[in-house]
């Protein structure tokens, strides 16, 4: 759930998938949060909230075109480190996967770091945390998941979307 907020009343707009319900929260400049929300959890469109109206129009137009790119105003707020993955990871084109492992060597740091930052990541789809997988070719983790479950049928849902897998 976003900080501050006890339920689904604290997101701008809800936007349902076959996977999730996106619950979607927006300044009245730019797109704090996505967080993916059990797909039993209605939509709502965004209110009074040109923003998040916006994300709604993008998120759609990605989940009928995969190659879509976002052009979404971003506010992220991170350590330097954080702030680098999520830069790297935006990178990353549909359709592509890098690993933990080598999105680390390209900004210097770990792949355990990586992870850390991926599981940090404020806006996933947005920035696509789920095309950064384990070495071998593994999902890897997903919102702090490692096992099967909702978590990672998101992450292979996204990749297959993309032609990834």
């Amino acid at each position: 759930m976003p900080e501050g907020g006890s339920g689904v009343e604290a997101f701008q707009a809800c936007l349902r998938a076959s996977f999730a319900t996106l619950g979607i929260t927006a300044t009245d400049s730019h797109v704090t949060g996505i967080r993916y929300l059990d797909p039993s959890i209605p939509a709502r469109a965004p209110r009074r909230n040109t923003i998040a109206f916006l994300a709604c129009v993008q998120i759609q137009a990605y989940l009928e075109n995969p190659r879509f790119e976002f052009d979404l105003p971003l506010k992220l707020a991170g350590t330097h480190h954080r702030l680098a993955v999520w830069e790297a990871m935006q990178r990353i084109p549909a359709g592509a996967t890098r690993t933990y492992g080598e999105l680390a060597r390209e900004i210097g740091s770990s792949a355990r770091a990586v992870g850390g930052a991926c599981g940090a990541n404020p806006v996933p789809l947005v920035v696509p945390c789920h095309r950064v997988i384990a070495a071998g070719g593994a999902l890897g983790g997903f919102m702090g998941e490692r096992r099967e479950g909702f978590e990672l049928s998101i992450k292979r849902w996204l990749l297959e979307h993309e032609g990834a897998l």
